[in-house]
C-alpha cells in the first residue's frame, strides 16, 4: 500500500529536481511524458512473459520512471543547449533527434539485453526479481522508440503553446512594456 503513496511522491520529486533544472514549469512535463509509455510496456512485457504483477513488479515501476526521465532529459536538455547558441528550434530539436539518437538507443539496448539473462532464468532463486527485470526491460524497450519521436513533438508542441500564450498576452494587455503619455 504504501507504494501507492511513494511513486506519486516520487513523480512529484522529479519534477520539482527538473523545474528547478530547467527554471520552467512546462519542461518537466514534456521529459516526464515518457513514464506512461514506459509503464505501458512493463504492463505489456508482463504479459508476454506470462508473468504476474508483484510488488517487485511495481518497484520496477518507479524505477523505471527514473530511467525514462534520464533519455527525455538527454534529448531536452541538447536542444536548450542549442537554443541557447541561437539555433533555431526545429533545428535544433533535428539536431538533438539525431547526435543523441546513438547514445539513447545504446544505452537502451544495453539495459535490456543486461535484463534479458535475468527475465530468461529458471533457478528458484532468481523468481523473486524476475517481475522487477520484466518491468525494467520491457519498460525501458517500448519507451525508447516512444521517447525518440513523442519528446520532440511534445517540445514543437510546447514552444508553439508558449507562442500563442505570447500573443493572447499582447492581445489582452496591448500596452504592456510600452510607456504612454497619461492624458491631460
Amino acid at each position: 500500500g504504501s507504494l501507492w503513496i511513494a511513486f506519486p511522491v516520487v513523480l512529484v520529486l522529479i519534477y520539482m529536481m527538473l523545474a528547478g533544472l530547467f527554471r520552467s514549469y512546462l519542461q518537466p512535463v514534456v521529459v516526464m511524458a515518457a513514464i506512461p509509455f514506459g509503464l505501458l510496456g512493463a504492463i505489456v512485457g508482463h504479459w508476454i512473459t506470462g508473468n504476474p504483477i508483484t510488488i517487485l513488479s511495481q518497484i520496477g515501476f518507479v524505477a523505471l520512471a527514473g530511467i525514462l526521465v534520464n533519455d527525455s532529459l538527454i534529448l531536452v536538455d541538447f536542444v536548450n543547449r542549442e537554443q541557447r547558441l541561437g539555433i533555431p528550434l526545429l533545428h535544433a530539436i533535428r539536431d538533438a533527434a539525431s547526435k543523441r539518437f546513438r547514445a539513447i538507443v545504446l544505452t537502451s539496448l544495453t539495459t535490456f539485453f543486461g535484463l534479458i539473462p535475468i527475465v530468461l532464468e529458471t533457478s528458484l532463486q532468481a523468481q523473486i526479481v524476475i517481475p522487477m527485470a520484466v518491468s525494467l526491460a520491457f519498460g525501458i524497450l517500448f519507451a525508447t522508440v516512444i521517447t525518440l519521436f513523442l519528446i520532440p513533438v511534445l517540445y514543437l508542441m510546447l514552444e508553439d503553446l508558449k507562442s500563442l500564450l505570447r500573443k493572447v498576452w499582447r492581445y489582452i494587455l496591448p500596452n504592456r512594456g510600452r510607456q504612454t503619455e497619461p492624458r491631460v
